[in-house]
């Protein structure tokens, strides 16, 4: 009697102070007395599926059951009880996860029946089989749809930042090779030996002092062709000492060797450095 005393104080405490509904967090006590809200404008789904295998896995897994032995029973009472909420709301939605339930019907009813054995092997055939394949190759594809989602993707965890470089393509001569400069300096031998003349005499040349005069010709001039540095006429032993001489100022940096392209004449120069130094 007094639990029913306490239930009524109750309600009639809930009847004198209802809830006041808010609207943008300001108390809305008065209804539009013209306002009109029809039965389906609001849905909450606790579950969303995407087919009638999902609403199986999810069913099997909830239970804690081994997919390779289904217990077909309340299987197919949980599935239907889903299926009929879903033709409540939605007829079209429902008509695939219709035709998976006569499917476990049918596999409920030959589970009751007895089932002939199979030629090949002598055992009775299982009517759930098609049923697991279908169900764990729909695992194997769901996981690695997760898999995949889960991976970085663009405008979803990262933007793309595209970055501008302003760069000035430089052209750049091809560096000069031994076998250019032997090349060239085989043709001023032959040169040289079809211009000289026979004389003995004894000449002490110096390399440093070649290194000079070839750094006065080349003194306020740009590039001067590399053949046009030595003096033929002068014999081998002059040929050979000018040729010293440049080599010996290209590995010092104080000349530079150019060529405009492969097998085209080389160019010497004299450095900007050595020309200031000068």
């Amino acid at each position: 009697m007094e639990e029913t005393l306490e239930k009524v104080g109750a309600d009639e405490t809930a009847t004198a102070a209802p809830h006041v509904p808010k609207l943008y967090g300001e108390p809305f006590p008065d209804m539009p007395r013209d306002l009109y809200i029809p039965p389906d404008a609001l849905e909450i789904f606790l579950d969303a599926f995407e087919g009638p295998l999902d609403l199986l896995l999810y069913l099997i897994r909830k239970a804690n059951l081994s997919i390779l032995d289904i217990p077909m029973a309340p299987l197919t009472a949980q599935y239907l009880v889903y299926v009929e909420a879903m033709r409540r709301s939605n007829l079209e939605l429902a008509a695939d996860y219709l035709l998976m339930a006569a499917m476990l019907l049918e596999i409920k009813s030959r589970m009751l029946l007895p089932r002939p054995p199979r030629a090949d092997s002598g055992e009775p055939e299982d009517p759930r089989a098609e049923l697991v394949r279908r169900l764990m190759e729909y695992e194997r594809i769901k996981l690695a749809a997760a898999r995949l989602d889960a991976l970085p993707q663009a405008h979803r965890d990262y933007e793309w930042a595209s970055v501008w470089i302003a760069d000035k393509v430089v052209a750049r001569q091809p560096d000069v090779s031994v076998n250019d400069l032997q090349v060239v300096w085989l043709a001023l031998m032959r040169q040289a030996k079809m211009r000289q003349h026979h004389r003995v005499q004894r000449e002490e040349l110096s390399v440093r002092e070649h290194m000079g005069l070839i750094m006065r010709r080349l003194q306020g001039r740009g590039y001067v062709v590399f053949e046009d540095l030595f003096d033929v006429s002068s014999g081998h032993a002059s040929l050979v000492v000018s040729f010293l001489a440049i080599l010996e100022l290209a590995r010092e940096r104080i000349v530079d060797l150019t060529q405009s392209e492969a097998m085209a004449p080389i160019y010497v120069k004299l450095n900007d450095a050595a020309t200031l130094q000068a």
